[in-house]
């Protein structure tokens, strides 16, 4: 059988074997479509910060970054269990910067560690993405449509494992408003779809 059948075939007995599971309650999976969309490549511009944890501090790199934010601070977690920046957050939320954050619904309540309770008792607006298999992105957009515009990404979960248990990267792009307003529009894509954490 030639390779491109094989895989057809493949693809459609799991898709057939998907739609006879069961899905578990608030999560739905995107419709099937071919991947169409060719990803745009953007011109290389500004500055990157970076780090590599358990060997650089990347949560005071992300604390900073977050410090540096004067009007809008978006975030997309997958899990959140630092204090140290769920505090930053908080306080940024203080002195008037509009802070607001979108989870990962199941990664939010599985256990007790999640900083999203104490984000949402601190007035800050938080959504939960159930559309997923996993809302995986680990991104903040800060100060989106102006020229201080930054991007905080990376495989770096806003996790304490993340600094001190695991390896990752985190890396702050600066002065490059065309990622910063791609990055901010893909976060009102997920926004549009995502449910308030009030009602789950």
């Amino acid at each position: 059988m030639p390779a491109l059948a094989m895989l057809c075939a493949c693809a459609a007995g799991a898709q057939a074997r998907e739609q006879g599971a069961p899905t578990p309650a608030l999560r739905q999976s995107p419709p099937f479509m071919p991947v169409s969309r060719t990803p745009p490549a953007l011109p290389a511009r500004g500055t990157v910060q970076l780090a590599f944890t358990p060997w650089d501090n990347a949560e005071a790199m992300i604390v900073d970054g977050i410090r540096g934010a004067k009007q809008q601070i978006l975030v997309q977690a997958f899990s959140f269990t630092s204090r140290a920046l769920a505090n930053a957050l908080i306080a940024a939320r203080k002195r008037g910067v509009d802070v607001r954050v979108m989870a990962d619904r199941e990664q939010t309540f599985a256990g007790d560690a999640s900083r999203i309770p104490d984000l949402v008792q601190a007035g800050v607006p938080v959504v939960l993405e159930v559309r997923y298999q996993s809302a995986h992105n680990k991104v903040m957009v800060l100060d989106a449509g102006t020229a201080d515009g930054a991007v905080i990404t990376g495989s770096y979960n806003w996790t304490y494992a993340a600094q001190y248990k695991n390896a990752e990267n985190v890396l702050i792009l600066r002065g490059n408003p065309d990622i910063v307003n791609a990055y901010a529009a893909n976060w009102r894509r997920h926004f549009a779809e995502a449910l308030p954490y009030a009602a789950q």
